[in-house]
């Protein structure tokens, strides 16, 4: 049975390949008559070619002579405008084209060129009327360089009248650049003659190799034998005519085409031969690659039938690996589909961690409410229970702030909030935050600030102190009690004077972090988990936060961490630089013009100078209070005018240098403690040494010098108004759009607390009905919701602009709004609102945004 199976397989392929080989035979036989019908037509076509070429090479000669024409006119205008048409020939320099300009007055056998000498036409031969665009063109000589030259002129009119005659001296071998520098391969020739006096004046480079003896038409007869009478006489007729003519002839042992070429009508003639062998070569190299083609089908054939024997012996193997191939896919796809359940789990992890962390300050709330109504009557307990109350609601709306966030991020929606902000605002209120909690841990908290050049910024603010405050909070929560935690903003060096770079470090010398954890730090639903730290709340999206805002603001966050040797964040921010002038003027109207800086760190000192430099103000620095005392003169014109010290300083502390300066010099100059800790457990003992005021850590020319006015201002001298930020809202009245029943008694009450008073409305079309009733200046702001029926927040700001009344214009309008991403708060203000809080509404922050508008 297997032999007969053989067999019949046999019988198959041969039945297949005698069929093909028959085929081959037959394309073979039509290759071939096609190959000799190629090659005559190849002749011909080799032929018309030449003709082309030709063509093409008469056809630049001609270009580049009316280019020359056409030039030649131009300077003869130009020469006809010129005062001196004799000072531009001679101010003329000879080029690789042009070597010689020569100009002859009208009614004058003689002139000048621009090579100084004279110049006449008696030496130029004109009479074979030969032009070039309307141009006289002289038949052709070798110039004083030994170079074959013509000379074209060209009348130089003023006002239609003939002034002068201007001559121009052409050389033959500038056409050489325009031709081709390969003719049939260097084996054809080419002369260019000059039909009036049968000279041949150029050969171009490359076309073939010049015979002895070719210097006019008569030699190039006799190198190549070319002794018949009737060819010569043609070709005489021919060339008086300006016609072309090509015909064959024996030279050197081979069958040559001939050719002679007018140019520009007759006045130039291309002439020279080309071998027949040449000319054919195209069509043997086609014929040639035909029979290689055959070949090539034929071996091609050959290696087919091979293959399709080989083909049949690999199919089994084909199969065989395709199943391998079916279980590798297999394989793959069930290790997708634990990926993917491994994604699933995840976020069901996610779900159960924010369901306990949801709940538990939930419960809080929920419990300590229903204390709170039981020990209603015990006010000690109400204050406790309401203060844990505010606190779990704290917590939790940092964790849905977190849960949003993170979702706005992911979908593409984030956007940031440019504006300007001050470097000193930003990190007094990060101060204010981060402080407190590592004070209530024991922890030391220490920022500095190196090598910022600008203390005024433009970016986003809000999402600057997300980024500070969640990295921070984070040292907090992971460093042990005692710790250290550092906050420092360094100034880069600038790529372009328009952006600071900035970057922040947040260290600590916490429990660090393992290399396997330092993966996916930056991915959400993450935390780190041990026995340490697995108390320790929160959703795992702080980092992916902070990386996601980062990369929105354009920069580079990066983290190193070790176990038990703590964490340091890096983020890098490029900030743009604003506009503003440095205010010199405040500096020498109040007389300060020279500034001593003691401090032992040398960073501390730098960064002072560096801030203080668009001032106008001196800055001399010394690291420690000898130093300092030494540098002090009490000379009262030599003098320092404000001293800047740090407290904790080697062997002198700033205030025992405070006591010394008071008693070596009589001058009364202000005297500064710049310090980074607590200025309560010393204020005393610095007021008793002298020290007329206290600076925070890090250096800011803003409060240094509000701090100077106060200084001033308390010693009488004349300064500018100060600002005074009013602490209270007490008195004042308000109109309170609040659909919510429970938020609008919950502001109410809060607002009564402040005593002060409002008048709550539902929708915005109420607000603006009440305000447009009401006498100007009855209420002090409007609290604006955003989401109310019948008219919404955005919709009666709006209306309420543009009442027809000078109140509706000035009237403060602050947003109350549970919809607090940036756009949100970009919407609200440009609906004609001034300021924007998110719900659950912060009294404090209500009455500190309410103080600065009102005041």
């Amino acid at each position: 049975m297997r032999n007969g199976k053989i067999k019949s397989g046999g019988r198959r392929r041969a039945a297949l390949i005698i069929p093909f080989l028959f085929v081959f035979l037959i394309l073979g036989i039509v290759v071939y008559s096609v190959a000799q019908k190629i090659s005559k037509e190849m002749s011909l076509s080799a032929i018309n070619n030449l003709d082309e070429s030709l063509d093409l090479i008469g056809n630049t000669i001609e270009t580049i002579l009316g280019k020359e024409a056409e030039f030649q006119v131009l300077l003869a205008q130009e020469m006809a405008d010129s005062k001196n048409p004799e000072e531009f020939v001679l101010s003329y320099e000879r080029n690789s084209t042009m070597v010689k300009l020569s100009l002859i007055r009208t009614g004058e056998t003689e002139g000048i060129s621009n090579t100084g000498e004279v110049f006449s036409e008696k030496d130029l031969d004109f009479s074979a009327g030969k032009t070039v665009d309307g141009l006289p063109l002289s038949s052709s000589y070798v110039n004083d360089m030994g170079t074959w030259a013509y000379t074209m002129k060209c009348p130089v009119m003023r006002e239609n009248d003939e002034i002068a005659v201007l001559y121009i001296e052409y050389i033959y071998d500038s056409f050489d650049e325009a031709l081709p520098n390969d003719f049939y391969n260097s084996e054809a020739t080419l002369y260019l003659m000059d039909a009036a006096s049968r000279k041949f004046v150029m050969k171009p480079k490359g076309m073939g190799e010049r015979n002895a003896g070719h210097l006019n038409l008569d030699d190039f007869y006799n190198a190549n034998k070319i002794r018949e009478e009737n060819i010569m006489k043609k070709v005489d007729e021919y060339i008086n005519e300006g016609n072309d003519m090509m015909f064959y002839h024996n030279i050197q042992n081979q069958d040559s085409l001939i050719y002679m070429w007018s140019v520009n009508d007759g006045v130039v003639y291309l002439i020279g031969y080309v071998p027949v062998q040449a000319i054919q070569r195209e069509g043997d190299a086609v014929n040639q690659n035909m029979f290689i083609v055959v070949a090539l089908m034929l071996l091609a054939f050959v290696g087919w039938c091979a293959f399709y024997l080989f083909f049949e012996r690999q199919q089994r193997k084909i199969q065989k690996d395709r199943e391998e191939e079916r279980e590798i896919h297999n394989k793959q796809l069930k290790e997708a589909l634990q990926t993917a359940q491994i994604a699933n789990n995840s976020k069901t992890t996610f779900l159960s961690n924010m369901s306990h962390d949801i709940r538990t300050p939930m419960n809080a709330i929920l419990g300590f409410a229903t204390l709170l109504a039981k020990d209603v009557d015990n006010p000690e307990k109400v204050r406790e229970y309401t203060k844990k109350i505010t606190a779990s609601g704290q917590h939790l709306l940092g964790l849905i702030n977190d849960v949003l966030d993170i979702s706005k991020i992911e979908s593409g929606k984030a956007a940031l909030t440019i504006g300007e902000f001050a470097l000193k605002d930003m990190i007094s209120s990060i101060d204010a935050i981060i402080r407190p909690a590592a004070k209530a841990k024991g922890q030391n908290f220490d920022i500095a600030v190196t090598g910022i050049k600008h203390e005024h910024l433009i970016g986003d603010e809000t999402r600057l102190n997300q980024i500070l405050i969640n990295l921070l909070s984070n040292s907090v929560k992971y460093t042990q009690e005692g710790g250290n935690i550092w906050l420092r903003i360094i100034g880069l060096e600038q790529h372009s004077n328009q952006f600071e770079r900035v970057r922040i470090e947040v260290e600590d010398n916490g429990y660090g972090m393992t290399p396997e954890f330092l993966e996916t730090i930056f991915e959400p639903f993450t935390r780190a988990e041990n026995s340490t730290t697995n108390k320790i709340q929160g959703t795992g999206l702080g980092m992916a936060i902070t990386k996601n805002i980062v990369e929105l603001m354009g920069g580079m966050i990066e983290v190193f961490s070790e176990v038990g040797l703590g964490s340091l964040f890096t983020v890098d921010l490029e900030l743009r630089i604003p506009d503003i002038e440095a205010d010199e003027k405040f500096w020498e109207q109040k007389g300060i013009r020279r500034l001593l800086v003691v401090d032992d760190e040398p960073d501390i000192c730098e960064n002072v100078r560096l801030l203080m430099e668009d001032t106008g103000v001196h800055v001399d620095v010394a690291h420690n209070g000898e130093e300092a005392l030494q540098m002090r003169s009490c000379d009262m014109e030599k003098d320092y005018d404000v001293v800047l010290l740090d407290w904790r300083m080697p062997l002198m502390d700033g205030i025992e240098t405070a006591r010394q300066m008071k008693k070596a010099c009589a001058k009364d100059v202000p005297l500064l403690l710049l310090t980074a800790h607590d200025c309560d457990e010393l204020q005393e003992e610095a007021l008793e040494a002298g020290i007329d005021g206290f600076l925070t850590k890090p250096f800011f020319v803003a409060p240094f010098k509000e701090k100077l006015l106060e200084i001033l201002e308390e010693r009488g001298i004349e300064t500018e108004n100060k600002l005074q930020a009013a602490g209270s809202i007490a008195g004042r009245h308000f109109l309170v759009a609040e659909d919510n029943e429970i938020n609008a008694e919950i502001i109410e009450e809060l607002l009564d607390i402040e005593e002060a008073t409002c008048d709550i409305v539902q929708n915005g079309k109420l607000a603006v009905e009440r305000f447009s009733a009401e006498e100007p200046g009855k209420y002090d702001a409007i609290l604006m919701d955003i989401q109310m029926p019948v008219m919404n927040g955005h919709e009666a700001s709006r209306a309420i602009r543009s009442l027809n009344r000078q109140d509706a214009k000035m009237i403060r309008i602050i947003a109350m709004t549970a919809n607090a991403f940036a756009e949100d708060v970009k919407d609200a203000l440009d609906a004609g609102m001034d300021a924007h809080i998110a719900k659950p509404v912060d009294m404090e922050l209500l009455k500190q945004t309410l103080s600065l508008y009102l005041r």
